[in-house]
């Protein structure tokens, strides 16, 4: 991306958080709505790259069904746009009944176990409602990690907005926040970790959807290492205002094995929850990016892939081999 490009891309999030925050919730629902439906029209990567994952999911699916659930897509996709960029100007009422939780006894026992508690999710609805409703309702302050974007000032823009809904956000370079995560966790502290998509060479392989793709070691590691309870989380939305999600059961820790099997196994449990959760709302999963690596071009380095939308979660997590992970948070932990 040129300079002018960056320039004009932070513009455009700087544009959405400080014009469409100010506009009537009705407005700005149309507005997404509108810009979601030209955007399908065009037919661009994105789009198109959606409607193939999509196929993935439902892979009986016709064309025209295909069409139908990424234009859905795309609105969804637009609503959390619409959403985030209204969250700063949200009372903290309209925070507390904008995001309704089943099954959430899973993560409130884990809370009160102090044992630390690890959430991962896929690109689904709003992770960002989510998080400020666990840090307005529940009031529970939490750590996540955020991949270094650029512009600078882009990154800044997306640190002070989380960071204003009460997360503490780590730069995502390497190893170096798997120490400060992991100390969280044994101070009995919750951590979020958006964890579908690792395509980089020391993500886990796990078969998903029928296919195999990657996804990151951290949150398996982070339970193995310190205990934490590793909870999945999906998320998704209905014709209400109020987003809809759902905690799954903990991913234990296998009995046996090394930590290479346990970190397989945990990371394969928690891309089933996401695929149970994807199966049953597959318009509210946002991934206009490539996952599964039949879908990488063959002979280019696994870093040559499809780019984000500019959002640090839709970035791929350039995770360190598990074994190197471990040893630079002995490191650092205390």
């Amino acid at each position: 991306m040129t300079g002018f490009q960056e320039r004009l891309v932070d513009g455009a999030y700087a544009l959405g958080w400080s014009t469409v925050k100010k506009l009537p919730e009705p407005v700005a629902a149309r507005l997404g709505r509108t810009i979601a439906d030209i955007a399908w029209k065009r037919r661009g990567k994105g789009v198109q790259r959606l409607e193939s994952n999509y196929a993935r999911v439902l892979p009986d699916a016709t064309p025209e069904r295909l069409a139908e659930l990424s234009r859905a897509g795309m609105r969804s996709y637009l609503r959390y746009w619409m959403e985030s960029f209204r969250l700063p100007a949200w009372s903290k009422e309209r925070v507390r009944t904008g995001f309704d939780c089943k099954d959430v006894h899973h993560l409130t026992d884990a809370l009160a176990s102090d044992q630390g508690v690890i959430l991962a999710l896929p690109h689904m609805g709003n992770w960002d409602l989510a998080g400020a409703w666990v840090t307005t309702k529940l009031e529970t302050p939490f750590t996540t990690v955020a991949e270094r974007l650029k512009p600078e000032s882009l990154y800044d823009r997306f640190v002070a907005y989380r960071e204003g809904l009460g997360m503490e956000v780590l730069p995502h370079s390497g190893g170096t926040a798997f120490g400060t995560l992991a100390r969280r966790l044994r101070d009995g502290g919750l951590i979020c970790l958006v964890a579908e998509r690792d395509l980089s060479a020391s993500g886990v392989e796990v078969e998903f959807f029928g296919e195999t793709t990657r996804m990151p070691a951290g949150p398996a590691l982070l339970a193995q290492q310190t205990g934490a309870v590793l909870l999945p989380v999906t998320l998704w939305y209905d014709e209400s205002p109020v987003m809809q999600g759902r905690v799954h059961p903990p991913v234990e820790v296998p009995e046996t094995g090394t930590r290479a099997e346990k970190t397989s196994v945990m990371t394969q449990a928690l891309a089933d929850a996401f695929a149970t959760g994807i199966a049953e709302h597959p318009e509210d999963w946002h991934m206009l990016q490539r996952l599964w690596l039949k879908d990488l071009d063959p002979g280019k380095d696994p870093d040559n892939r499809d780019s984000g939308s500019g959002n640090p979660d839709n970035k791929d997590h350039d995770n360190k081999d598990p074994d190197n992970a471990q040893k630079d948070s002995e490191k650092r932990a205390p």
